[in-house]
């Protein structure tokens, strides 16, 4: 006799968490985006003094390799050649009378340049 097993899939956490601030921004972002886009597209492109920088950009087309994270306001798509760099971060949106933008608190990151805009691992 043959026993058949079944098993479920568990779902895998996603690459980043993003705050409900993060997740308002993506919705703001999709509300006022281009025609086209289907997204918005987190990545890390080598620049700045340490090596890699955050960037977020609008995207209008999937790719298969990148991982997808489905917010209320719209999908985070996150490079797939940077999700390692990205495991285990939060990403979050900050307002104050100064200044405006995403913030990364990367537990990868192993140090950053003097202004902020660039990290190392």
């Amino acid at each position: 006799m043959t026993e058949t097993i079944t098993r479920t899939r568990r779902e895998r956490p996603a690459a980043v968490l993003l705050t409900p601030s993060a997740q308002a921004r993506i919705a703001t972002l999709m509300a006022s985006a281009p025609a086209d886009s289907i997204g918005v597209k987190l990545s890390t492109p080598r620049r700045g003094c340490s090596g890699l920088a955050y960037s977020v950009d609008y995207v209008n087309t999937a790719n298969p390799l990148d991982e997808r994270i489905e917010t209320p306001g719209g999908t985070l798509f996150i490079d797939g050649a940077s999700v390692l760099y990205l495991i285990g971060s939060t990403m979050d949106w900050v307002e104050d009378d100064f200044q405006a933008g995403f913030v990364f608190n990367n537990p990868n990151a192993k140090g950053t340049c003097g202004c902020g805009e660039s990290f190392t691992i």
